[in-house]
């Protein structure tokens, strides 16, 4: 994870936006429903002095994927970490506006129940490295109070599985997690969040240290995974964004450009800066 001083440099280019974004930020092609998953109205975040977002409202309908794309520095992961509250945990940030899990305010839920119910996939595979294969999956199980064995043994299995990795590593579950190649332990990390039962999954640019092996395990995986999830993706990688996911969302200096279904946001975008970050022109 970022840095405060990391996040606050990269960031400080949001202090100002420019009209011509302002002009266009009601170019929501997505209804803001209150039916769906996940609803965010009017989001704003800061860290400290500094806007990272701007006015934010967009619902992502359940068992779909959503993906996040922009250059760097426009507010994805902000966006990303402010759906389950790991913004918060930054000192000197703030959120303001309203998101909801099911029409109830995540703000208002227990911090700890909003991260079991929404899971996290970062960027860099993090297995806990003094934990073997089986004990990285299950230690959220026994966080939440899961002791008897046969069970851990079911829902270790359950998840290695639905991470498409068991058949990998079934005759080495006592090894270490760091012991597996990147890709594994990114399919790994992914086991660990669906152990805990989440009904979203959030990914933050889940496959840019993976080779192209790995990488295509990782979306084939996101698209058998939405039969029971509803995930959000960030990436910077266009052609992954129209591979995977079934909405996207284009932001730019912290603000939601345009949002859209992928098959129109890839062929017949409505505006020209959607069109020229898309095909390359910037970014």
């Amino acid at each position: 994870m970022e840095s405060v001083l990391e996040i606050q440099e990269r960031q400080k280019n949001l202090s100002v936006v420019p009209a011509a974004v302002q002009s266009s930020l009601s170019n929501n092609f997505v209804p803001v429903s209150d039916n769906h998953k996940i609803v965010a109205r009017d989001i704003n975040a800061y860290f400290g002095k500094v806007q990272a977002l701007r006015n934010v409202s967009l619902s992502i309908p359940e068992n779909s994927v959503v993906a996040i794309i922009g250059p760097s520095g426009c507010g994805k992961s902000t966006f990303l970490r402010s759906i389950n509250r790991m913004h918060e945990i930054i000192p000197g940030s703030r959120i303001t506006g309203s998101l909801t899990l099911d029409r109830k305010d995540i703000y208002q839920m227990d911090a700890v129940m909003v991260r079991k119910r929404i899971g996290m996939v970062f960027q860099k595979p993090n297995p806990f490295p003094t934990m073997s294969i089986f004990d990285n999956v299950a230690a959220g199980l026994k966080m939440n109070g899961m002791r008897k064995k046969a069970r851990l043994k079911e829902v270790v299995e359950k998840s290695l599985r639905q991470a498409a990795l068991w058949d990998e590593v079934k005759d080495s579950l006592s090894k270490s997690g760091i012991s597996l190649s990147g890709g594994q332990q990114q399919r790994l990390c992914i086991a660990r969040t669906l152990a805990v039962s989440p009904e979203v999954i959030l990914m933050d640019e889940p496959a840019s240290a993976l080779d192209p092996i790995s990488t295509s395990k990782i979306e084939e995986l996101i698209y058998e995974l939405k039969k029971q999830y509803t995930i959000v993706i960030v990436t910077h990688n266009m052609q992954q964004a129209a591979r995977v996911s079934d909405f996207t969302a284009f932001f730019y200096l912290g603000s939601l450009i345009e949002y859209d279904e992928t098959k129109t946001m890839f062929t017949s975008p409505r505006l020209k800066r959607t069109e020229d970050y898309i095909t390359g022109r910037f970014g």
